[in-house]
């Protein structure tokens, strides 16, 4: 199923091998990889692998990160959406909610926007009955995003060294908090 979802500013859609360019941009970027184990890519051909990873999920697991894309410009803002995650929590495999933008795309209220968004698609379209999401502890922007769309705070957890806040929220909370905002 090819994702496409617009918004009155954005396109979310499946990364496509020409966003290598905008993959590299967002992901050569130290300070964007601040909370991310501090690695950021060096080259074009390591943003072509990260998009072939991300592709290879829509095959395996019929879901992935997404594309976000200015209507108006076109430009490649960052990534949203969800995947299917087999590894951060040794206990339990999930479906994550994440997001990344470029760095002059922070602060704008995009990462609220586009997660919203991906949080329908994955209780409307795809019928999921949980969705979680993990932030490290000193991500402070990151942590008030996800409480901001509704995800409730369960517990802290390590892996390969890093806190990170575990986060959830059921498709039954999602349903109320969609039939209350709708109401007021």
């Amino acid at each position: 199923m090819k994702v496409h979802i617009e918004t009155d500013k954005f396109i979310i859609r499946e990364l496509e091998e020409y966003d290598a360019k905008g993959i590299f941009e967002l992901d050569s970027t130290p300070e964007v990889h601040e909370f991310l184990g501090k690695k950021p890519i060096k080259t074009i051909n390591e943003a072509h692998k990260v998009i072939d990873f991300i592709r290879k999920q829509y095959v395996s697991n019929g879901i992935g990160r997404w594309a976000i894309i200015d209507k108006n410009t076109d430009d490649f803002i960052g990534w949203t959406g969800l995947k299917y995650e087999k590894g951060l929590r040794k206990e339990f495999n999930y479906y994550d909610l994440g997001y990344r933008l470029r760095k002059k795309y922070w602060g704008k209220g995009i990462a609220t926007e586009t997660a919203i968004e991906s949080l329908k698609y994955g209780f409307q379209t795809l019928n999921l009955k949980e969705i979680g999401a993990a932030a490290d502890v000193n991500h402070l922007v990151s942590n008030k995003i996800l409480k901001k769309i509704g995800l409730k705070f369960i517990e802290t957890f390590d892996y390969e060294g890093v806190t990170y806040n575990w986060y959830k929220i059921s498709k039954t909370e999602w349903t109320e908090l969609e039939r209350t905002a709708n109401t007021t």
